[in-house]
This record gives C-alpha cells, sequence and structure tokens, in this order.
C-alpha cells in the first residue's frame, strides 16, 4: 500500500490543465493534495480536494485559507496581467507564512539570446510577451527567501495526451498542414518526466532554479517528423514551413547547477518511445 506522507498540504493551482493534472495524479497518493479548476466541472465538482477558481473573478486569499498549504504549485494559464496579481498574493502569502513556491516557468524567458542554449544563472531577456509576462513573476519570486521558491523552467512538452501531439493527430486527420520551424533548436520534456522531477524537488526540499528540459538538443522540424513517424499515420503528411530567421535559433534550457539524478534526467529518444506505448 502507499505511504501518505502527511507532512505537507500541497496546493496545485491549475490543477485542471494538462501539466497540473499530470503534476496531481502523480502527489496525490503520497500527499494531502489539493488543487483548482476553472470551469464547471462535475466530476471535479464532487471532489472535496478541488475548489473552483476563476483568476479573472476570484480572490485566491480564499482557497489558502481553506487549505492552509505548506507547498503551492503555479501551474496556471490565463490573463497575463490577473497571474501578476495572483501571484503578488502568493507571494505575500508564501513569505509571511513560511511555505514554499514550485512555479512552471518556461524556456521563452530566454527568446532573445538566439545563440546559443541557456543555463538555470544566464540573466533573463525575451522578445515576446509571453516571455516577458514569465520574467515579471520570476523576478518577483526571486525576491523571497532562496529556500521558499523552486523555479521550473520547462521547454517544450510532449506526451501521449499533450495538446501539441493531440495538435499534430488532430491536424493530419484534417490534412491539415502541420507547422514546422526548421531554424529551431530547442531540448524537451515530457509530461510523466516533469511530474517526477517535481515529486523529487518536494521530497528532497531542493529549491533554486532548475532547467527540466533532455539532455541533447533537437531541430523542431526532425523532431516533429520523428514524433509523426512514431505515430504512424496512415494520411500523408503536408509540412508548412516558417521561417523566423534565415539562421539557427536556439530555445533550449540546460542544466548546469541545479541537475537532478541521472534516473530523473531525459533525452529525446525517451519522448519517442513514450509515444509508442
Amino acid at each position: 500500500m502507499l505511504k501518505r506522507e502527511d507532512k505537507h498540504r500541497i496546493l496545485i493551482i491549475g490543477a485542471s490543465g494538462y501539466l497540473g493534472g499530470s503534476i496531481y495524479k502523480e502527489l496525490c497518493a503520497y500527499f494531502k493534495t489539493f488543487g483548482t479548476y476553472s470551469t464547471a466541472n462535475n466530476a471535479l465538482e464532487k471532489n472535496n480536494h478541488f475548489f473552483q477558481y476563476n483568476i479573472e473573478e476570484d480572490d485566491i486569499y480564499e482557497i489558502l485559507e481553506i487549505v492552509k498549504p505548506t507547498i503551492i504549485i503555479s501551474a496556471i494559464r490565463g490573463d497575463f496581467s490577473k497571474q501578476v496579481l495572483m501571484h503578488q498574493h502568493l507571494t505575500e502569502y508564501v513569505f509571511s507564512n513560511k511555505i514554499k513556491l514550485l512555479f512552471l516557468s518556461s524556456a521563452n524567458v530566454f527568446d532573445a539570446y538566439s545563440k546559443y542554449p541557456s543555463y538555470e544563472q544566464d540573466k533573463t531577456y525575451s522578445n515576446s510577451i509571453y516571455g516577458h509576462f514569465k520574467i515579471k513573476i520570476e523576478n518577483m519570486l526571486l525576491r523571497l527567501p532562496k529556500k521558499q521558491v523552486a523555479i521550473l523552467r520547462l521547454p517544450m512538452v510532449f506526451g501521449p495526451q499533450s495538446p501539441r501531439v493531440l495538435e499534430i493527430i488532430e491536424l493530419n486527420k484534417d490534412k491539415a498542414p502541420i507547422e514546422i520551424f526548421p531554424n529551431l533548436i530547442m531540448n524537451v520534456t515530457t509530461d510523466s518526466k516533469v511530474t517526477q522531477q517535481i515529486h523529487y524537488i518536494i521530497n528532497r526540499n531542493k529549491s533554486g532554479i532548475f532547467h527540466l528540459g533532455s539532455e541533447d538538443l533537437v531541430h523542431h522540424d526532425d523532431f516533429t517528423k520523428e514524433i509523426i513517424s512514431t505515430l504512424e499515420f496512415k494520411n500523408p503528411t503536408h509540412y508548412k514551413r516558417v521561417y523566423t530567421t534565415n539562421d539557427d535559433r536556439y530555445l533550449a534550457v540546460l542544466p548546469k547547477f541545479n541537475k537532478l539524478p541521472k534516473h530523473l534526467q531525459l533525452n529525446s529518444q525517451d519522448i519517442l518511445t513514450e509515444l509508442k506505448i
């Protein structure tokens, strides 16, 4: 029988989303785990570990007061300015209650650096609205005591039920072109590996900045074609090549200073293996 670790009460904000849901499934057998969901959902409404939370209208303090978490995991999506405000409230709560916050960030905090991959201690710099927004929240959290925060920067996430893979399947079914970026060099991950890594970070009480991407780098076009080959489509595949630059462009978050154990690292082939199952 699985042992439940009662020392933590975990609140996952955005637990009905793709990654949030995967994290909930990974942790709920081991910890008292709670989550938020945004749109009406009969199954979740009956689950007393889930709370409806609309970032546009609701105050996160109400849920914090009910759950009294020792760890908050922020995996929410939605309006950027509302997210910034919510994270300001979370930061105040985390600081005053001496608890911990894990924030799912993105490789896009480095999307203005195109000439090389990025490591944990590199200065963030973005040209995109999405990257700017993630940087704003990261900077807010980095003002907290170091032991109280873990920033988890993710590259593109793939997996059998990931939005990216499901979109590829749907586009192929509709005989629509699949976008590929021939000049984009990136690293990748899966929801299953991210959730294991988060479980480890919680168990070992780790803090700081983590780059949770594959150890190897892939070209976006080659990797997309490998996914399609693995999925063994019956229809011929149509591609739409998107060139944002004539030169190779990196969007990769590699670990150098905060490496996790070998069994928690992955390479791009592991993702293709997972898609075959």
